[in-house]
């Protein structure tokens, strides 16, 4: 349980990080604001499976979560009017992202490696699942 909840509120300090950061885009280069959401977007994904299946392993949360960001990216392609709709709200850009591009495929990789690995050493060092 206590595992659980730590998942959590990484889980969600990686969002309040990441609104903060897109919030404040002129403190950092545009290099950084180009890759920094989507890498936060895809450390944030790590943490929610791992709040949803703390006792999977983290190599399994980890291709999960990646899966799932690459397809909500390939999901961008897709240009249905409703879809469409969905992502011109706050909600949409924010959860849908706004258009595709292949370079966030590896910002989403790297945001699942910075999380997976710390989580991994901490997860075997206490003799859990990992």
């Amino acid at each position: 349980m206590k595992q659980r909840l730590i998942y959590l509120v990484i889980a969600l300090l990686t969002i309040i990080t990441g609104l903060l950061a897109r919030h404040r885009q002129d403190l950092f280069p545009d290099m950084v604001n180009l890759y920094l959401g989507d890498v936060l977007y895809a450390f944030m994904m790590y943490y929610f499976y791992s709040f949803l299946l703390p006792h999977t392993k983290s190599l399994h949360r980890a291709v999960i979560a990646l899966v799932t960001c690459y397809a909500i990216e390939a999901f961008q392609l897709y240009e249905a009017p409703w879809a469409t709709a969905l992502r011109a709200t706050l909600f949409g850009r924010l959860v849908l992202g706004s258009g595709f591009l292949w370079s966030d495929l590896l910002a989403y990789f790297i945001g699942i490696v910075l999380a997976f690995w710390p989580d991994r050493f901490w997860l075997a060092k206490d003799g859990a699942v990992a």
